[in-house]
């Protein structure tokens, strides 16, 4: 291994989450910025539940945890559906 390679057992570990992560996220539906708008519109009932993912900030993120709505960051960054080739 050379120095700064990662160790194979991790490569295969991050490669598993990847997969993971993107069999999750074939069932979600893009929001974008209006996470935290979509996540307490579901959450109040004021739309049908569903999977969704986007981008909120740090001070959305806890907020919404305060207010009792479970969210979790994705372990890997992805590109929003308009920035892909």
């Amino acid at each position: 291994m050379s120095k700064g390679a990662m160790p194979p057992e991790a490569a295969r570990m991050m490669h598993a989450l990847a997969t993971m992560q993107a069999a999750a996220l074939q069932d979600s539906r893009w929001v974008g910025d209006r996470f935290a708008e979509e996540s307490r519109a579901m959450h109040y009932g004021e739309r049908d539940a569903e999977t969704i993912h986007g981008e909120a900030t740090l001070d959305q993120a806890r907020a919404l945890c305060e207010e009792g709505i479970a969210v979790a960051p994705l372990p890997f960054p992805i590109a929003p559906p308009d920035k892909v080739n």
